[in-house]
């Protein structure tokens, strides 16, 4: 057997690949691939979702760090008229290099556990061009994307993610459809972009900031977490309850807030 084959999974790059053809097969089921489409393949690994993906006629750009990986890839795709191959950090790609129309980029890819938290965040900076985003993910992670206000889970990602996606946990997979198999179960998560943001921040920058500062020790109340941004005068004139702990905010009450953010500033300046 060639050396290409036999390449093995490297904890540095976090990989961990899928192959379980029922897995692999109701991924590609829940990404309907079809002639036309876009889509952007991050992390293919050894190619359990790029033959499919090809397959269906999409237009195929995928972007793989590891260097040991893309003779593999090459030589499974690089004839096919639909593939392109990028050598590269996905989480210092220019998406725009890819010239998508806007809202038009689908996004696709076994993430690894170890940066799946930024790639989400630097995908979101990119929200404009993407149509939609189906990820594998850790299954924690997709869990408190999807949480709601007042539960454990509820807290910057999900407040993030949200604001910009409508997010769907689609089913979970466990670690014997990986090799080699992880030590935590996994789950498949769809992004849906906004065609219109539901609650609508003068400056999303502003909303990441009280976020974090809301979460920093969520344990206390909104008083306490944002005294040194905002005051409690600031925080009741967002129509918001000081003494509530960050969990127990909704998506409206966090844009509130930021936007007190912006004004307080605007006063404030010269």
């Amino acid at each position: 057997m060639s050396q290409i084959y036999q390449h093995r999974a490297r904890k540095r790059f976090g990989q961990n690949f899928l192959h379980d053809t029922g897995v692999i097969d109701r991924i590609i089921r829940a990404i309907a691939p079809r002639e036309g489409d876009h889509i952007l393949e991050i992390g293919p690994g050894q190619g359990a979702l790029t033959e499919s993906l090809l397959d269906s006629g999409a237009q195929l750009d995928v972007i793989e760090i590891d260097l040991d990986l893309i003779p593999l890839l090459k030589l499974k795709f690089a004839l096919q008229p639909n593939f392109t191959l990028h050598q590269g950090d996905a989480l210092k790609f220019d998406f725009n290099r890819l010239a998508p129309a806007p809202s038009s980029l689908r996004v696709v890819g076994n993430l690894p556990y170890n940066i799946s938290t930024p790639l989400i965040f630097h995908l979101l900076n990119n929200a404009h061009l993407v149509r939609d985003m189906h990820f594998m993910l850790q299954k924690e992670v997709v869990e408190r994307m999807a949480a709601q206000p007042g539960g454990g889970d509820w807290g910057r990602l999900s407040i993030m993610v949200q604001y910009h996606c409508r997010v769907e946990h689609l089913f979970n997979v466990g670690p014997g459809s990986f090799n080699p198999p992880p030590k935590v179960d996994s789950a498949i998560v769809r992004l849906t972009p906004h065609a219109q943001l539901p609650h609508q921040a003068q400056d999303v920058r502003a909303l990441d900031r009280i976020v974090r500062e809301a979460f920093n020790q969520r344990r206390k109340t909104l008083r306490n977490t944002l005294k040194n941004i905002l005051s409690a005068e600031a925080i009741s004139a967002a129509d918001v309850d000081g003494s509530l702990r960050p969990e127990q905010l909704d998506m409206a009450a966090f844009v509130r807030l930021a936007d007190q953010f912006v004004a307080q500033q605007a006063a404030d300046s010269p």
